[in-house]
């Protein structure tokens, strides 16, 4: 047998554990790297910053179950992945990051790059360590890829030296890797299940709350077996949107704050009562509410409130045996009782509200106008990709999803930046597993800003992403583009910087025209009309992206809310 390198061990030990994407930016140590892995059968995409690299591969993820790998360079390569690690991290999404390093023999004397990066990524990450040789690379990666999506997902790193890489050895000092170990599937207490379901058949006012993480579980049979067999009412969470149809009758998500403040009994199936959930306590939730909570981490459980029933479990498993309990006692909840007809009644009221506004065509347009028409324009079963204020949390109410794992959003950790990451993620997504679905990528225009120049990634990897840009000029609420000049006129240029608001953008900024970079057009959108004939042409688009610039009125909002959306911690 010959020798090999790092380099090589390092890619095909990858390929053992079922990686099949890697995104990055190359630079010095891992320009090789790269190509071993594109000689490992691994397709490499070449991203144009290290945070959205790392949103991508995230998003892989969670959409395969298995691992998606960044490949960054060494010091500020790796820094610029943290946005990433954490988003990854507090979602509980796998992902594997792998960064170069300074040569061993440079470290302490100030080497090109040099950096403690296992110890600065530790925080982040459920695993972060330095294979010592390379005939120690396989039996990290697969500590790494295992860890990063058994129990909780998450993140890992790996640091690589430089001499690491490029070291060699003789082949028959690899130990033979053994390949991708099963996720193990976590079985309820038989004993708390029975409780659950005793605590279901006596609520009066009882709720499911259906979280990311029965999508993750890829529990949807279920948790529709669930709901259409007992008929109980549901809310999801933003990325639990789809696990059951959000045009089920079963749906209240239009009186969710009633939903929320009136249950007596609430079933969360892989959500957390964190601040999505107003942490699950009072004014947003009632005193004597009694929490079923079901989680694949033992650490969630109990969090932020006692839960009555606490079930740590995958979801799947958990939810067949609560189904056959409720059989067995023959229950139904009736839809003709005092806690479906407030919630119905308040549901009505809201969508009601909701239509006016949608029904306002007006110029310029407002959110809700936009999104109802852009979700009548579209494929029913595309996978929306959605970040920014208002464009994110309006557009979850608006722009339906029927399947799971059709939604990615901002997430736990609020992170702005990920959608064009998500985006390429889901389109390669798409055209492995489902050629024939498409990726729409609803940003606000400030969220844009953040990682807007992936949509060279989009045109080189052939990858047709349709961005629609909900342009209100500013982050939250713009000003008029004469107002603003005005202010930014009176004073000196000096002092410009002091009178600008902070969350003004440049007025009907023409993100349509970064198509003409690749000898492309983009579309410009006042009308509704002009948004349906956009959205149409976009979609006979096959290979390539493409941006609908949607100019809304500068003080577009959503409809009054009873509660401010960021509740406070009452202790």
């Amino acid at each position: 047998m010959g020798d090999v390198d790092g380099n090589t061990v390092l890619a095909q030990s990858l390929k053992k554990q079922g990686i099949d994407y890697v995104f990055g930016i190359i630079g010095y140590p891992v320009i090789e790297l790269s190509m071993a892995l594109q000689m490992a059968d691994i397709h490499y995409i070449g991203m144009r910053n290290e945070q959205a690299a790392c949103y991508a591969a995230q998003a892989m993820g969670y959409l395969t179950g298995n691992p998606g790998a960044v490949l960054v360079v060494s010091g500020p390569g790796l820094l610029h992945t943290f946005g990433g690690l954490g988003n990854a991290q507090i979602n509980c999404w796998p992902v594997l990051v792998i960064g170069g390093s300074a040569p061993q023999d440079h470290e302490g004397i100030g080497g090109f790059q040099e950096c403690n990066q296992v110890e600065l990524a530790r925080p982040y990450c459920k695993y972060s360590a330095r294979p010592p040789s390379i005939p120690l690379i396989p039996l990290h990666v697969e500590k790494a890829v295992r860890l990063a999506k058994t129990g909780r997902p998450g993140a890992a790193y790996l640091d690589f030296p430089a001499n690491i890489l490029s070291g060699r050895v003789p082949e028959d000092k690899i130990p033979e890797q053994y390949g991708p170990t099963d996720v193990p599937l976590i079985y309820p207490d038989p004993k708390q299940i029975e409780r659950a379901v005793t605590l279901l058949t006596q609520a009066k006012n009882p709720l499911v709350i259906v979280g990311k993480g029965a999508a993750y579980s890829k529990a949807e049979n279920e948790v529709n077996e669930l709901i259409n067999s007992t008929n109980l009412p549901f809310l999801a969470s933003p990325m639990g949107k789809g696990v059951v149809p959000d045009d089920s009758p079963n749906s209240i998500g239009s009186a969710r704050s009633t939903a929320l403040l009136q249950a007596d009994v609430i079933l969360l199936l892989g959500a957390r009562l964190n601040w999505i959930l107003h942490f699950g306590r009072p004014p947003r939730f009632s005193q004597n509410v009694k929490v079923i909570q079901i989680d694949v981490s033992a650490e969630e459980l109990h969090n932020s409130v006692k839960a009555e029933v606490a079930i740590q479990s995958d979801i799947k498993t958990a939810v067949r045996p609560i189904i056959d309990g409720l059989k067995r006692r023959n229950f139904t909840f009736s839809g003709q009782n005092d806690w479906w007809k407030l919630l119905k009644k308040k549901c009505e009221d809201n969508q009601r509200t909701v239509s006016a506004m949608a029904a306002d065509v007006s110029v310029p347009l407002n959110y809700y106008a936009v999104f109802k028409n852009l979700h009548n324009s579209l494929p029913k079963d595309c996978i929306i990709v959605s970040e920014g204020a208002n464009t994110m949390d309006i557009g979850r109410t608006m722009l339906l999803n029927s399947k799971p794992r059709h939604r990615l959003d901002a997430g736990t950790f609020g992170t702005m930046g990920v959608g064009p990451g998500f985006a390429i993620a889901a389109a390669l997504y798409c055209r492995q597993y489902e050629p024939s679905k498409r990726v729409i990528c609803v940003e606000g225009d400030s969220a844009f800003g953040f990682s807007g120049m992936e949509i060279e990634t989009m045109f080189r990897y052939k990858l047709p992403i349709i961005i629609v840009v909900v342009n209100n000029s500013g982050i939250y609420t713009g000003m008029k583009a004469d107002v603003l000049d005005e202010i930014r006129s009176s004073v000196d240029i000096q002092e410009i910087a002091k009178v600008s608001p902070p969350g003004c953008l440049t007025s009907a900024t023409r993100y349509d025209s970064m198509m003409s970079m690749f000898g492309k057009s983009g579309f410009l959108v006042n009308t509704v009309s002009e948004l349906e004939t956009a959205v149409q042409k976009a979609l006979a688009i096959n290979d390539a992206p493409t941006i609908i610039n949607v100019i809304i009125d500068l003080t577009a909002d959503r409809k009054p809310q009873t509660f401010h959306w960021l509740t406070e911690s009452k202790l």
